[in-house]
């Protein structure tokens, strides 16, 4: 009588090529292509020997689903889109960051595009990624307003971070700016400084100008007479910064302190202080706002208010999860810190 040899099952190569099928692995756990798919999706009931079947097959053919075929067959992108107003901002670095281990293991991936802090740019960008069907979209700060990421999330699941947007399909974090600008400054009046500069962030921004409410409302406390001509506008860049620094000299208003509306506005005015033979904080006191990585390295360390940036991106990218997925999740308001280091000292 004559028999046919039955094939041996081949062991893949782990760093090789994955060629093998769903089929393939059905056959090698002794059970049937439709089993394994939905125990790949997370919606199969199966004893664990036939998981562990399944789950042995899958290692030692080395099988890669086709996650862009799962995904059409979802009716799903399996794309978080994200949208930022800078890919050169260590800040928005930071929350990306955080936005990325948010999803880390979620099957989503994100796909980062920027506004360049233009609101008509950044809703062209939000109408480019719904039409790649993104399954969900972060806006990180930006200028455009809350009532057209309301209108856009109709279509579409959005978390944005620095805006006050709220509705079924939206949710925003946001920091409390104004009580982050209010302890900046008051750090400053408790070290004897009465003659205090802001230089704000960008005039259109409503993190930018809750901080200068803060350093207003601080300055009332102390009964500190508020003086126009020690705020200056900057934009939330270096180069801003070392520009309103060098406009404060110039005007020739004596103060002994500057808070900045953020930490890249610290670094150039420090910079600004340095090459004008101006000590820091010797000569002046300086504090920043958001506590970068690279703020405990400059010279001297900075003292500013931190704010959760990378966390904030973990948060947002849970949050949209939980939209998309319509699972509970919990936002609460991040909190700001006052970190002293050593570009502030007593007034002496």
């Amino acid at each position: 009588m004559k028999t046919t040899a039955k094939p041996t099952q081949r062991k893949r190569d782990p760093s090789g090529p994955s060629r093998a099928t769903l089929v393939e692995v059905a056959e090698a756990a002794g059970v049937s292509a439709s089993t394994v798919s939905r125990i790949l999706n997370g919606t199969a009931r199966v004893s664990s020997d036939k998981r562990k079947a399944v789950e042995k097959a899958i290692a030692d053919l080395n099988f890669t689903p086709n996650v862009l075929a799962q995904s059409l067959k979802r009716g799903q992108s399996m794309t978080i889109g994200v949208v930022t107003p800078a890919l050169d901002s260590p800040f928005f670095n930071e929350t990306l960051k955080g936005i990325e281990a948010g999803l880390a293991g979620s099957g989503y991936a994100a796909l980062i595009v920027s506004g360049h802090w233009n609101p008509e740019e950044e809703a062209e960008r939000v109408a480019l990624l719904m039409a790649r069907k993104v399954d969900g979209i972060i806006m990180v700060s930006g200028n455009i307003p809350d009532d057209q990421i309301v209108r856009f999330s109709e279509q579409v699941p959005i978390v944005a971070t620095g805006h006050g947007c709220e509705a079924d399909n939206a949710r925003a974090i946001r920091v409390d700016n104004v009580w982050g600008g209010y302890r900046a400054t008051r750090h400053l009046i408790e070290l004897g400084h009465r003659q205090i500069a802001h230089i704000a962030g960008m005039p259109n921004l409503q993190d930018a100008n809750d901080r200068l409410v803060g350093y207003k409302h601080a300055l009332e406390d102390a009964r500190i007479p508020f003086d126009e001509a020690l705020v200056v506008q900057g934009d939330f860049r270096e180069s801003g910064g070392m520009l309103c620094a060098n406009q404060l000299l110039d005007r020739g208003v004596p103060f002994s302190a500057v808070f900045a509306a953020n930490d890249q506005t610290a670094y150039g005015a420090r910079l600004a202080f340095y090459r004008r033979g101006i000590r820091v904080p010797e000569d002046i006191s300086l504090i920043g706002f958001d506590d970068l990585p690279g703020s405990l390295y400059t010279t001297p360390p900075l003292t500013t208010m931190r704010q959760p940036v990378y966390e904030i991106g973990h948060m947002a990218a849970g949050a949209v999860l939980g939209l998309i997925t319509n699972k509970p999740f919990k936002l609460e308001q991040p909190q700001v810190e006052l970190m002293i280091r050593e570009t502030t000292r007593r007034l002496r």
